[in-house]
């Protein structure tokens, strides 16, 4: 999801554009499309809510003493179903959760809960330590794995499993993240080692077992399924770019090993039941000396790295290459230091062991992780799987979550067999669907059709790519971004999670927000407005202007006849993030009313329980008025709107015509705010039991805009939560997972 990587008041590094490349931006496919007419006019009703941490109301009932010469009454059928039946959730700055009436969340899993049973209690008051053993921080994209009474893999176990959440990052201003240490942490260098390794501890992914007892959801502290992996635990490189020489470091001579997952961000579940997680932004985390490219001798690897966001003299968002003399530290210096041709002494080609998608066996710990580099690198967000059809390949679609980047499909050699659904070795299987395949990135056209364009070696277009001299098919891969560069591909406006419709299969695309859209672009890094991307304005944020596409869109994608393999697509617009208030002929073309509106789509998943598509945001520019969210909706399918026109006038005195297409109108019966977070978070991550009746959300990094000067005094943070919902020790705010659950057992949405 991400601002994800949110730098309070400063900038986001989700919004930083490495991509400076003159390919059409849809802008020069001119004509595109819009629609939405009184899209989402809502239900008037807004008002009654709960609040996470309040007291729940108890029915109340009445007696009757019935004469026995009168008959039983006749007792009606309950009502059936309905699907968004439940009062829309108010925007709110408050520092709670709140959903609907008739439903209930509590706080499951915390940022600095024991995962052993020799972890001690979390302090919450920056002594804690043996973060290895505990809940990481920051809780984003997250899956639910169910477990059967016996502690055997269960597909339809409702009461026990394990979650697998990611870990993405700690909340910090400077270089220390402070909630975490005694004193705010250390923002002078060096940074002292034990500050260090409590902060990489905090990284990556958990797996916690998490089980229904006595009508209550709890975690269990000492579950022999729980496990952390973090940034310097190690993984295995799979796929085409093992053994590869961009993959050579002085920790894995033979390319076929590197240290840790970092800043993961989007989940997915594959059909066989594992676990795939993407590695988000990384590239920040490293570090590259000032003289970096000479010593380099001006390769190729220079390019490389401006591309992926690390231009010579880059500093580190942490400093953890300054912890001390010890490999772990060094490893976080991406300069070329050592003498080798190869760069087996030093960590010059570090930064490409990260960037992929990363599959793990949650019921299986001692299953190391595997990159599945195949899958292509560069800011992975989540990675969804499209219709499974015997003897059909799988799909799976991605995007590269930075202003200005590209969605991409994967499609396997392997085609699919049923027999795989409940293998004896997940990663075995994962081998052999995800490890060979075809890699495509997508181009938008303006008359709402599209192409997947094949990233291969063999591809005329990448291997006379002037950008870049690539070498091999591992190479395209690890420069995937490059790749896309080299065949034209669309820029988007952060693609962020995208999620498969199950009732037709067509791909869902969060595209968060770009502060770079411009009908009078200047700069290499601005873009014009096109069809797929087709709003330019200025939103206010109290007096502040906030320009481009502040707001964001969901995009959806249809596959030609061929399904997985197709290589033509139609897409249209199901929604536009906007204020209620706004220009609806210009900025809120959905016609959002106020139990709707939103801004910066971010997670995103289809139920496939219920077919609701739940949306989350991750958002700066709405948050004057309201705390980020999530709601449900009930979309229709590519192609049942219409097309809008959006006019522009330009500084040379012409006007920018951008037609784009959107979805049909939505109603208060098809979308509406279901969650509104405590103050600062973002909302991310999301599961649910296979009967639909637990819902587990993720709050990440609450409190994120308190000043670390102000640490000390508790009055003076942001926000409390969640110990001001009454879960845990001290007052610091906590990332924490919650569970949703209705009061009458019913399932979550109706």
């Amino acid at each position: 999801m991400n601002s994800k990587d949110r730098v309070p008041a400063s900038i986001d590094p989700d919004d930083i554009g490495y991509n400076d490349t003159p390919n059409e931006h849809f802008s020069t496919v001119l004509e595109q499309r819009i629609s939405r007419r009184s899209l989402l006019r809502g239900g008037a009703a807004s008002a009654a809510t709960v609040v996470l941490g309040s007291m729940g109301l108890s029915a109340c009932g009445s007696d009757n003493i019935v004469s026995p010469t009168v008959p039983d009454p006749v007792i009606p059928p309950p009502p059936a179903e309905k699907l968004l039946g439940f009062t829309a959730v108010a925007k709110s700055l408050a520092d709670v959760v709140t959903v609907p009436v008739g439903y209930t969340a509590s706080v499951l899993y915390a940022l600095g809960d024991p995962l052993t049973a020799s972890a001690t209690a979390f302090k919450n008051d920056g002594t804690d330590a043996d973060f290895e053993n505990r809940a990481g921080d920051h809780h984003d994209g997250m899956e639910f794995f169910g477990l059967s009474a016996d502690g055997k893999p269960s597909a339809s176990a409702v009461e026990r499993g394990i979650l697998a959440v990611n870990h993405e990052a700690t909340t910090n201003q400077q270089l220390s993240s402070f909630f975490i240490h005694a004193n705010g942490g250390t923002n002078t260098l060096p940074r002292p080692a034990a500050e260090v390794d409590r902060e990489t501890a905090l990284h990556g992914l958990s797996m916690v077992e998490v089980r229904k007892t006595g009508g209550k959801w709890e975690y269990v502290k000492d579950s022999a399924f729980n496990r952390r992996v973090t940034c310097l635990t190690e993984c295995e490189i799979s796929g085409p770019a093992r053994g590869n020489a961009l993959l050579v470091t002085k920790y894995s001579k033979d390319a076929t090993k590197t240290r840790g997952t970092l800043n993961n961000c989007g989940t997915g579940k594959t059909p066989w039941g594992s676990f795939v997680s993407g590695e988000e932004n990384w590239s920040g985390y490293f570090v590259r000396g000032a003289a970096d490219n000479a010593a380099r001798g001006n390769d190729k690897s220079v390019a490389s790295l401006n591309r992926y966001g690390r231009s010579q003299g880059a500093a580190s968002r942490h400093a953890w290459e300054t912890g001390g003399a010890d490999d772990k530290y060094a490893r976080w210096n991406n300069s070329k230091l050592g003498a080798s041709a190869d760069g087996s002494d030093d960590y010059r080609n570090e930064m490409n062991g990260m960037g992929y998608i990363v599959e793990a066996d949650p019921y299986n710990k001692a299953k190391a992780v595997r990159k599945r580099t195949a899958l292509g690198r560069y800011a992975h967000e989540s990675a969804a799987f499209g219709k499974v059809v015997a003897g059909q390949p799988l799909a799976v679609y991605m995007g590269d979550d930075s202003r200005n980047e590209y969605i991409f499909k994967f499609v396997s050699s392997a085609v699919w067999s049923a027999a795989d659904a409940n293998p004896a070795d997940m990663l075995a299987t994962g081998d052999k669907y995800l490890d060979s395949g075809k890699l495509y990135v997508a181009k938008f056209a303006a008359d709402g059709s599209g192409s997947w364009i094949e990233l291969s070696i063999s591809n005329p277009a990448i291997a006379a790519y002037a950008g870049y001299k690539f070498a091999d098919q591992a190479d395209v891969l690890i420069n995937a971004r490059l790749a896309g560069d080299a065949v034209g591909a669309t820029k988007m406006d952060r693609p962020e999670w995208c999620s498969v419709n199950p009732a037709n299969g067509e791909v869902y695309f969060s595209l968060t927000n770009n502060s770079n859209r411009n009908v009078n672009p200047t700069g290499s890094s601005a873009l014009a407005p096109d069809s797929a991307n087709p709003r330019a304005y200025t939103d206010m944020k109290g007096t502040a202007s906030q320009n481009g596409n502040p707001n964001g869109h969901i995009l959806r994608v249809k596959e030609a006849l061929a399904g997985s393999t197709a290589l033509s697509f139609t897409w249209d617009v199901y929604l536009f993030g906007a204020e209620s208030g706004a220009d609806a002929g210009k900025v809120n073309l959905s016609s959002l009313t106020s139990d709707q509106d939103f801004s910066s789509p971010d997670g995103l998943a289809f139920s496939p329980s219920t077919g609701i598509c739940w949306i989350q945001t991750d958002d700066g520019a709405y948050t004057d008025v309201t705390n980020c969210m999530m709601l449900a909706g009930l979309p229709g399918q590519v192609g049942d709107g219409k097309k809008v026109t959006l006019s522009y006038p330009t500084t040379g005195g012409g006007t920018l015509a951008v037609d784009t297409y959107v979805g049909k109108a939505a109603t208060a019966d098809t979308l509406k705010r279901f969650l509104v977070g405590p103050v600062d978070c973002e909302l991310t991550g999301i599961c649910e039991t296979p009967d639909g009746k637990a819902l587990f959300v993720n709050i990440q990094h609450p409190g994120e805009g308190t000043s670390q000067a102000n640490l000390a005094d508790p009055s003076k943070y942001t926000s409390q939560w969640p110990a001001s919902a009454g879960y845990g020790a001290g007052k610091r705010p906590r990332s924490a997972t919650i569970v949703i659950t209705k009061n009458d057992g019913g399932r979550i949405g109706s």
